[in-house]
């Protein structure tokens, strides 16, 4: 089908421009319709990515889907994806259907609310397909005003401090990876990035203000990207917007947050850092893998310290991410893979745990653990469905979360084992925080007098659950639905970066061992 990368992209914003140029009124049947529209908007965009994930070649390591055309000032629209980016562009799609049934329950401002989460799914398909330095630029860091307005307008009480420390943060991370887009252009004379994939950019090494710089303009380059991608996922010590931004968002603002947006992040590294600034990458491997490393076993133990349920998991979602970025500068195929399944895994799991947040949220008002326990008594249903997400998310081997950290330490292990073997005692924390939270809240005697009443969950919060739970299952018992598609991209990925590497003369011996067996193989 022609043009269907742009297609996908723009219904939601097109849904989002008929709701705000036709329909008036606030009654409560002008809320009901911009539900509806919103819900069959993000629907049919879910069933017209089919076609793309359907027709995708994973043989082909290529970009797929091209589309190319004059734009403004002499730039070119572009976009296309290839194995790394195509089930990114699925999770997108899928999720954002839930979310708008989520957001069933709000009743305050209403289109405006959808509107913003259809501006926010178009740019977020569009970070993930643009093959545009500008595009991508332009849609990855527009997406934070849709997102800035959903936690300041209808978050918590302190909303306003929450949403513009989401703003600041991520947007002068982005500011260094702007100079170094201007920095690529003038020295490629081109802002396509399939051409930028192919340039070499200098890695002579030279010194800076009396600084030695390892790799040189690579070194440069990579760290400026990585300023705005490390604040992205977010990596410590630059996750402190996280928790805040989370506590403070509707429920669906949370699932879109930590499902979607975290993963550009990621994403950023794999289409960016890797490929175009491979020994820069190499140069700041060790740093970055004992980042990851502190991260996973520091935010898991100020995980469980946490008294708010929505701010426990917001530090897992930091605490797992670490091993996404692990994974991914262990710059092998386990590590790659690994990387890129525990990013689609935590989709599904993360947005389910702020989604069980968001049940009983809904009904109590408050996420203090402590006003909680004993919830299996009137909430059988709930039990079970919070109870499957938490295994989940330890890693329990039968789920998607168990395949994603798994590969991550592997192919950590095989360049260090130390990061490795550090990174595993994260498994043992995150089992005792997820337990620790899921003992407090539904077991334990039915003692509060508020909580005698509670209803369990109904019809519409039930289905919300099921395709989490079929996703969260599938990924985890025939992970190759995800591995083959991803497989050849990532092969062809690590290839490449080991080969610009070892003639940058910066790999050891047996690792160009290992790339003349990959080329020859």
């Amino acid at each position: 089908m022609d043009n269907i990368l742009s297609i996908v992209t723009f219904i939601p914003a097109l849904a989002a421009a008929v709701m705000a140029l036709l329909m008036r009124g606030n009654d409560e049947a002008a809320q009901r319709n911009a539900k509806y529209v919103a819900l069959i908007a993000t629907t049919i965009t879910f069933f017209v990515s089919l076609f793309i994930y359907f027709g995708f070649d994973p043989a082909n390591t290529g970009f797929q889907f091209v589309e190319e055309r004059e734009w403004i000032f002499g730039l070119k629209y572009k976009m296309g994806v290839d194995g790394i980016s195509v089930l990114f562009v699925m999770l997108t799609t899928f999720v954002m259907p839930l979310t708008i049934l989520a957001s069933w329950g709000v009743s305050t401002r209403v289109k405006e609310y959808m509107i913003a989460f259809l501006v926010l799914e178009t740019l977020m398909l569009g970070v993930f397909m643009a093959l545009d330095l500008v595009l991508f630029y332009m849609f990855f860091e527009a997406g934070l005003i849709p997102m800035f307005l959903i936690i300041g307008i209808w978050g918590g009480k302190d909303r306003i401090y929450a949403s513009f420390k989401f703003f600041l943060y991520t947007f002068f991370g982005s500011v260094l990876m702007l100079v170094a887009m201007v920095t690529m252009y003038f020295d490629a004379g081109t802002t396509d990035i399939v051409k930028l994939l192919s340039h070499e950019f200098s890695y002579a090494s030279f010194d800076l203000l009396g600084i030695h710089v390892l790799g040189g303009m690579q070194t440069l380059l990579f760290l400026a990207f990585f300023a705005s991608f490390a604040v992205k996922m977010p990596m410590w010590p630059v996750h402190t917007w996280l928790p805040d931004a989370h506590v403070q968002a509707p429920t669906a603002g949370s699932v879109v947050l930590a499902a979607i947006l975290l993963k550009m992040g990621g994403y950023g590294f794999l289409r960016f850092s890797l490929p175009m600034f491979p020994v820069g990458s190499e140069v700041m491997s060790d740093l970055i893998l004992w980042m990851s490393a502190i991260a996973i076993v520091y935010t898991s133990l100020v995980a469980m310290v946490q008294e708010d349920m929505k701010k426990l998991i917001a530090y897992s979602s930091v605490a797992h991410m670490g091993f996404v970025t692990m994974g991914i500068f262990a710059a092998n195929q386990q590590g790659v893979d690994g990387a890129i399944f525990q990013m689609l895994s935590h989709g599904f799991i993360s947005a389910a745990l702020f989604l069980c947040v968001g049940v009983i949220y809904d009904r109590m008002h408050t996420r203090d653990i402590d006003a909680y326990g004993g919830l299996v008594i009137r909430m059988p249903a709930y039990a079970l469905v919070f109870m499957f997400f938490t295994m989940g998310n330890v890693g329990l081997p039968g789920t998607s979360g168990f395949i994603g950290e798994f590969l991550t330490l592997m192919g950590t292990f095989q360049v260090n084992t130390w990061v490795a073997f550090v990174a595993t005692s994260g498994v043992i924390f995150s089992a005792g925080y997820a337990l620790w939270l899921y003992r407090r809240v539904v077991f334990g005697d039915l003692i509060k007098e508020s909580l005698k009443t509670i209803q369990d969950m109904t019809a519409r919060e039930r289905w919300i659950f099921v395709p989490l739970v079929v996703m969260t299952i599938l990924l985890g018992v025939y992970p190759v639905v995800v591995t083959d598609v991803i497989g050849p991209s990532t092969e062809a990925l690590i290839t490449s970066v080991k080969t610009d590497v070892a003639n940058a003369g910066f790999l050891t011996e047996a690792a160009e061992v290992d790339v003349a067996a990959a080329k020859s193989h």
